[in-house]
């Protein structure tokens, strides 16, 4: 990783952080799947690090329900930043953070 990328992806993390704390993120597979069908899901992140299945069918599913899809991080500095274990999936279920932490991701996308 660029050094010209670590402030934002600090920015992301610490989001995510903030977005958990404030009860605005649910983690992994099951809660996740739930938060997009059930339409609460603003933003999925899926780790880098996670299986080629799992990245396949969370994005299929976000595409279908039209949710914001990302890969970023590892496992271990997503649930991390949530105050958790390693986490292979989360969701954003706050528009405003979302929208933030969809700034941030696509700032680090440059």
């Amino acid at each position: 990783m660029s050094e010209k990328n670590r402030p934002i992806r600090d920015k992301v993390l610490s989001m995510l952080g903030l977005a958990a704390r404030s009860r605005n993120v649910v983690s992994g597979g099951f809660a996740t799947e739930n938060a997009v069908k059930s339409g609460k899901a603003y933003l999925v992140i899926v780790s880098e690090d996670a299986s080629d299945n799992t990245k396949k069918k969370f994005r299929n599913m976000c595409d279908f329900y039209e949710v914001p899809f990302y890969l970023y991080g590892r496992m271990e500095e997503n649930g991390h930043s949530m105050g958790k274990q390693d986490r292979t999936s989360l969701a954003v279920t706050d528009e405003g953070f979302a929208n933030s932490i969809r700034k941030h991701l696509e700032d680090s996308n440059q």
